[in-house]
Formats: structure tokens, C-alpha cells, sequence
């Protein structure tokens, strides 16, 4: 593509020695020469947390992950992932749901949408965030493309999260590459007998810091916690009922909560697991939930 094609398209070359290149990114081992880029370059100069995992997932990855976009976003950090379907696309889909900032890191070229379905997405972070490569607009995305781009997600980011990711996948990947750059890792634990969470699950069990709840991610990154007026407004019907319960009672059993809400146990168990990722439940001796007050 020509240089007076980009410009009708809306796509701005940076390149390594711009004033706007991002210094996190000059540190890098292959650090691209430069970056093709739609939308708002400030971006580019923001604190950054990348938030990754499989295109394949559930419906507790998805929602972990747009709820911890949310969160990050409304701290005014952009959350940087990659723009494929899955995790990545709930991560976008978050930052955007509370006004915040994001950037998306293609494994093609700015000017082609993958997936094809993503194209609202796409041209919603062209509009209000950023979207970046280093392959020339036009370029398809090809399968090698994507562990190429991933050292850019990692890259541009103080900190990486993995929800949910099989043992072999670009998102291990980017969190090796994270690793290497002396990056921030956390990984979002599930269930043992799910093959979505195996390589999660793995990065926790080598070490890798597991995130419990959202408050917890915050102290160890310097972000002011979720304070009680914010989290009431972000609780779902179903969670608020919950959390109320707890306020006025104080601690409980799961059983407890069953007999006063009169929800299921499974309905419980996964609307305690949302609250205490959001930082605003906490369990003590794995028997008793407690509102944070």
C-alpha cells in the first residue's frame, strides 16, 4: 500500500525512533522497526496491562476477563490484547464497556479484520482506541504472524494476565515472552478438570503469581483499590443480592447463603468466585465469605 493510500485509510507509521514510539517496547529483545497504527497514538505512551488467553473458552473466562478489563480500565491503564475471538476480544470488549482506553495488537495488517466477525469491534477501537502492527497494511494473517506479534503485547505492557489457556498456545507464548522482558505475569486459576485452563493452571503451579481477586492484582501493581460506592454500582442483580446479604450478616457459609437467597449451591459458588475476583468478597478458612466494607 502506498504512503497517500494509508493516509485515506487512517493509518499512521510509527517508526522506533519517533518521539511516540513507546519507550517499553525500545527495550525489547526484536524490537519492531515500526508500527503501523489506526486510531489515537497517546496511547502509545500509557501505562499498559495486556490481558490474553484462548479463542476457545467459557462462559467464567469470558466474564473474568471483561470484569478485570472493567476493572483496569476504569483505572485509567490501557489493556492491550490481541483482537482475536475469545478472551482477547472480552478483554477489548471491557475496556470500551466503562469508556476506557485500548490497544490491539493484529498479527495482519491494521487495514484486515480477523476474525472476519470482529469487524464492530475493530472499527470500535479504531474510533476509540488503537489499533497497531508491525506487517504492512494488507499483509493476511497468516499462523506464523501471531507468535511474532505476541512480543509485542508483552512488550507494551508493565504487566501480562493469562485467563484461561491451553498448555500450547500463543498465549503461554506471550507470557514466556513477558517473562524474558521482565515483565509482570499473573494468571487467573480455573478448574483442574477443564482443558481451557490447563495452561493457566501451569504457569500458576511453576509460580506464577494466581489472581484470587482483583483488589489483589492492585496492591501488587499500585492501583487504588475498588472502593464500596463503585463496586455497588458494578454488581450484577444476582451478585448484589448476594453481597447484600453478606453486609447485614456478616460471615457465611455457602449452605447459608443458599437458605436465605434461595439460590442453588452451583449459582452461589459462581457468583462468590465473580465477587471475589472483582476484590469485594473474601474467603476466610474456605468456609465463611465476607463482605469487604
Amino acid at each position: 500500500m502506498k504512503i497517500d493510500e494509508m493516509s485515506n485509510n487512517n493509518i499512521i507509521i510509527v517508526d522506533k525512533y519517533s518521539e511516540c514510539f513507546p519507550q517499553m517496547l525500545r527495550e525489547i529483545k526484536d524490537c519492531p522497526e515500526r508500527l503501523f497504527c489506526v486510531g489515537d497514538l497517546e496511547l502509545l505512551g500509557t501505562r499498559s496491562i495486556s490481558i490474553v488467553g484462548s479463542r476457545k473458552t467459557t462462559p467464567y473466562g469470558r466474564t473474568i476477563s471483561r470484569e478485570i478489563s472493567s476493572k483496569i480500565a476504569r483505572r485509567g491503564i490501557t489493556v492491550v490484547s490481541g483482537m482475536a475471538g475469545g478472551i482477547d476480544s472480552c478483554a477489548h470488549a471491557g475496556a470500551l464497556d466503562v469508556e476506557g482506553k485500548t490497544i490491539a495488537v493484529l498479527g495482519c495488517g491494521v487495514d484486515v479484520c480477523y476474525p472476519k466477525n470482529n469487524w464492530e469491534l475493530r472499527n470500535q477501537i479504531a474510533r476509540e482506541g488503537l489499533i497497531i502492527s508491525e506487517f504492512e497494511p494488507g499483509t493476511k494473517p497468516e499462523w506464523y504472524n501471531f507468535p511474532q506479534r505476541n512480543r509485542i503485547i508483552s512488550g507494551l505492557s508493565e504487566s501480562t494476565i493469562v485467563v484461561q489457556a491451553g498448555v500450547r498456545s500463543g498465549s503461554m507464548i506471550t507470557a514466556e515472552l513477558a517473562m524474558e522482558q521482565g515483565r509482570n505475569v499473573f494468571a487467573v486459576p480455573g478448574n483442574i478438570d477443564s482443558q481451557y485452563n490447563l495452561g493457566s493452571n501451569k504457569l500458576i503451579k511453576e509460580g506464577i503469581t494466581p489472581i484470587l481477586t482483583v483488589g489483589d492484582l492492585f496492591d501488587t501493581i499500585n492501583i487504588d483499590p475498588i472502593d464500596e460506592e463503585e463496586a455497588q454500582v458494578l454488581l450484577s442483580d444476582s451478585e448484589k443480592i448476594v453481597y447484600d446479604v453478606l453486609v447485614e450478616r456478616g460471615e457465611m457459609t455457602v449452605d447459608g447463603l443458599c437458605f436465605v437467597t434461595g439460590m442453588a449451591p452451583h449459582i452461589v459458588s459462581k457468583l462468590l468466585t465473580v465477587l471475589e475476583l472483582k476484590g469485594i468478597v473474601f474467603d476466610e478458612l474456605g468456609k465463611f465469605f465476607v463482605a469487604k466494607k
